[in-house]
């Protein structure tokens, strides 16, 4: 509960009050939108993510990028991989544009609750955006610790969160037990038929009661699927009770404003500010499940090579996929004060807000689509097409947000789409420049240069990601510019599951004066290669390793350029014996 259902669970402090801004609460009304609420929860969030997504698993992770790495293999048209493959960036890039929004809406919510405390009425709106923007500062800062202490010390608060909700909703419930009836979906069809057009449209705010049902799925590797599923059912109750009490308290209250706090503030008087409280420790947790869905997001896309290598630090020795990413924190700590800057207030937030919700569900359900018709599971296929449909409207009818703040979101999603769509092409363009040598087409000529040239003594080590393909710079320095030593070793180290272990293999000899040298770390292992070269009986005289001077008058090829400076290279990732480093940059015009 602690790091998932944060984004979810605080739904409520805004969902309706943005729904009845927009339309009159008549009992008709009330009945029609909570049959809606009620449904899209059910059908968008139990069923695509915690019953068909969530089985669509690879290694424990869920998320747009695994639903890619999932079907690509069982299509055979290019032109369909291409396509799933562009649809998938748009996902991930408007998932990311979400986690943006996501922290700068729920804290401003929070904290213009302030506002219903006798005497803090007038409070300044730009003192609640400042308060907002200390609050969020702090949590971006302890993101460091890791998942699993944020875990343990967000996971009570939102225990009683949830009970709070719920406890408040049955209370006003008890007033206006007819709303138990928005149970039945007619309702909310009827609604959709006798408003037409405003019908259509309101769905773009039903929407905001399902925004966190994609970090559910994107959140799996995190902590596993079934404590995950289990917390669902609980926190759905939980939700759906406190909904029904909002329309039963609007009910019997048409005039209510801000309808959670005013349904508190009527019934608890005395216990309104330790609630205001709570509701901004939840708001501040709701952030938590879109910022691990970042991490998530993030190191999927570094393994799956679409995003450009970072420094990835593993806090957690059960699931590798726990991670901490810095610059990845600090990047979205900034684009959600500069949200919070540009938005002011939660009012005009939500108008960004669910248009990259609704479209990273449109995604993710042809993806799911695609992959139950494509293995042949008919029942499901049928369930999920029936999903697609939902999805696809509640996405069109969004689209209208567009001018009034939707083309906010928009445009942050466009910056993770413009760096994956830049660094995937230029990966391959890059690569094409740099073809990589087959093994044993580099072994018939280091027979022939080997036996041949003057040797230098000592031991030279070469590092190569792959030893059956070796990297250019190998070549050049050998056979081009007549370096080769007695002993050439290449260097490959490989990242295990496990999360501590070191083990290494040494082939010795594959022809006169060529080995090979595999090192296996456990992902959380930081190790001193040096150590394990010596433990290894290895007097290396030099070390060498390659990396690329792009010269380019093309600027995406110099934005290309950019992200490759600023990712790591290998000395760098394993901090190498400066004094026998060799960096063997190669010029590559694109």
């Amino acid at each position: 509960m602690g790091l998932v259902f944060g984004d979810i669970g605080t739904s409520p402090i805004y969902a309706l009050t943005a729904i009845f801004f927009l339309i009159p609460p008549t009992p008709q009304n009330i009945m029609g939108i909570l049959s809606l609420i009620l449904w899209t929860l059910t059908t968008l969030v139990t069923v695509q993510y915690t019953y068909l997504a969530m089985h669509l698993g690879k290694k424990g992770e869920g998320g747009t990028i695994v639903l890619k790495e999932i079907l690509l293999p069982l299509l055979k048209s290019g032109n369909q991989i291409a396509f799933v493959s562009f649809i998938s960036i748009v996902g991930i890039a408007l998932f990311i544009g979400d986690c943006v929004i996501t922290p700068a809406i729920s804290m401003l919510s929070a904290v213009e609750g302030i506002t219903l405390i006798p005497g803090f009425e007038n409070t300044p709106q730009i003192l609640l955006m400042l308060l907002a923007g200390i609050i969020t500062f702090g949590l971006f800062a302890i993101q460091a610790r890791g998942r699993e202490r944020v875990a343990w010390a967000f996971g009570p608060v939102m225990v009683i969160w949830f009970a709070a909700l719920a406890g408040a909703g049955l209370v006003a419930i008890w007033f206006a037990p007819q709303v138990l009836l928005a149970i039945n979906p007619m309702y909310g069809i009827n609604y959709l038929i006798m408003h037409g057009l405003e019908g259509f449209l309101i769905l773009s705010s039903v929407i905001l009661v399902a925004t966190g049902g994609e970090a559910l799925y994107v959140d799996m590797g995190h902590l596993g699927r079934e404590p995950i599923v289990k917390a669902w059912y609980l926190v759905f109750i939980a939700l759906a009770v406190n909904y029904l009490g909002q329309g039963a308290f609007l009910i019997t209250h048409p005039d209510a404003k801000n309808i959670l706090f005013e349904m508190i503030f009527s019934q608890f008087k005395i216990l309104y500010i330790p609630f205001l409280f709570l509701s901004i420790a939840a708001t501040i947790i709701a952030s938590q499940a879109m910022i691990s869905g970042i991490f998530s997001i993030v190191y999927q896309g570094i393994t799956t090579r679409i995003l450009p290598l970072l420094r990835i630090d593993y806090t957690s020795p059960q699931l590798r996929s726990q991670v901490y990413i810095d610059i990845v924190n600090w990047a979205l700590l900034f684009a959600v004060l500069f949200v919070i800057a540009i938005f002011k207030s939660s009012n005009n937030l939500t108008h960004a807000y669910s248009l990259a919700v609704s479209g990273t569900m449109a995604i993710t359900a042809i993806l799911i689509v695609w992959i139950l018709i494509l293995r042949g599971e008919i029942v499901k296929s049928l369930i999920a097409v029936t999903i697609l449909v939902i999805a696809v409207v509640f996405l069109l009818a969004n689209f209208h947000k567009i001018p009034y703040g939707g083309y906010g979101s928009l445009l942050i999603a466009f910056i993770p789409f413009c760096i994956i769509m830049i660094y995937v092409k230029g990966q391959k363009k890059l690569a094409t420049a740099l073809s990589p040598i087959p093994l044993n087409d580099f072994l018939v000529t280091f027979d022939e240069v080997y036996n041949s040239m003057n040797r230098i003594s000592g031991t030279a080590l070469f590092f190569a990601r792959d030893f059956r393909k070796l990297p250019q710079y190998v070549s050049r320095i050998m056979f081009t510019n007549n370096i080769i030593y007695d002993d050439n070793i290449i260097i490959s180290i490989i990242r295990t599951e496990q999360p501590f272990g070191v083990t290494w293999g040494f082939t010795r000899e594959i022809t006169r004066g060529f080995s090979i040298f595999e090192i296996y770390l456990g992902y959380m292992e930081i190790v001193d290669i040096g150590k394990i070269l010596k433990e290894a009986e290895i007097d290396e005289k030099t070390i060498f390793y390659g990396m690329e001077d792009i010269i380019t008058t093309h600027v995406v090829w110099r934005i290309f350029a950019a992200i490759k400076r600023l990712s790591p290279s290998v000395v760098q990732f394993y901090k190498l014996p400066s004094d026998k480093i060799h960096g063997v940059v190669t010029r590559v015009e694109m």
